[in-house]
């Protein structure tokens, strides 16, 4: 018990540490910043490369019934995309569920093209030589909610619920390391090297501006991620098991996260390290 609980605390200091004073902080941060400003405009951000092709996606037709994604309801009616994000995820009577923007768009091709979406899950993420069609159309949807306000949506009892459990799950421990996503989300100053961890904890700013700037293009890895990415990224430095693309629990911790960033601006796609 005694070796456990030290090798957490450990882990702990060495995944997510204050490592240096507030004033390193601040001169850190003002860098990053700065970095942030000289590459934000659209011809400096590949980013937009992905909107681009998510625009063509959008109205591609595909599937058995050979349709394009304009004939499905992200939430304000068929096709229509202003605003759609900055609202999601949010309850969907015909799936009788809660739904995030990717699990929709799964559901849609499913449903209403028809579309057998193996090969789309297969590709949910890109990679070198591997092109990601739900990358290039989430950077696209979002994107038609740039300058916007996140929305929560809190009306339907499943959407109280989904953020109910994506609070439990924001706190709940595990993993062969013991950690939670509060372990390095739950607390103000803590680090990942020269990376500012946004503490979750509490609505305002930090969560705003975290849950505004995606889907962002990540320069490390020289593509556009998303939501589900991030999260998915964030369980396996845990080393927890990993959740499945599109699955509740996602959504789930999405919904918590969006209730924290509630009111917050919508720019994207951002770029980031």
């Amino acid at each position: 018990m005694i070796r456990t609980v030290i090798g957490s605390a450990l882990a702990t200091m060495v995944l997510c540490t204050i490592s240096f004073g507030a004033s390193a902080q601040d001169a850190s941060e003002k860098e990053i910043e700065r970095y942030r400003a000289m590459i934000s405009d659209p011809m400096s951000n590949p980013g937009f490369l992905a909107v681009d092709r998510g625009e063509i996606l959008w109205s591609e037709k595909r599937g058995t019934k050979n349709v394009s994604l304009e004939q499905c309801d992200l939430g304000l009616g068929a096709g229509k995309l202003e605003g759609a994000y900055a609202k999601l995820p949010r309850y969907f009577k015909d799936a009788d569920k809660v739904m995030d923007l990717e699990q929709r768009l799964l559901w849609c091709m499913q449903n209403v093209q028809g579309l057998d979406t193996k090969d789309v899950v297969a590709r949910r993420f890109s990679g070198p030589g591997r092109a990601s069609d739900m990358e290039d159309l989430v950077a696209y949807i979002a994107n038609k909610s740039s300058d916007m306000k996140i929305e929560i949506q809190l009306g339907h009892p499943k959407e109280q619920e989904m953020a109910a459990v994506g609070e439990a799950l924001f706190y709940r421990r595990g993993g062969v390391m013991d950690f939670a996503c509060a372990t390095c989300h739950a607390d103000e100053g803590k680090r990942i090297r020269l990376q500012g961890l946004p503490n979750f904890s509490k609505p305002g700013k930090e969560a705003q501006d975290t849950m505004g700037s995606w889907p962002t293009y990540r320069v490390s890895q020289g593509a556009l991620r998303t939501m589900q990415h991030r999260l998915w990224d964030c369980y396996r430095q845990q080393r927890w098991p990993v959740p499945e693309y599109g699955s509740d629990s996602i959504t789930a911790l999405t919904m918590f996260l969006n209730k924290q960033a509630d009111g917050g601006n919508i720019t994207v796609p951002s770029i980031k390290r």
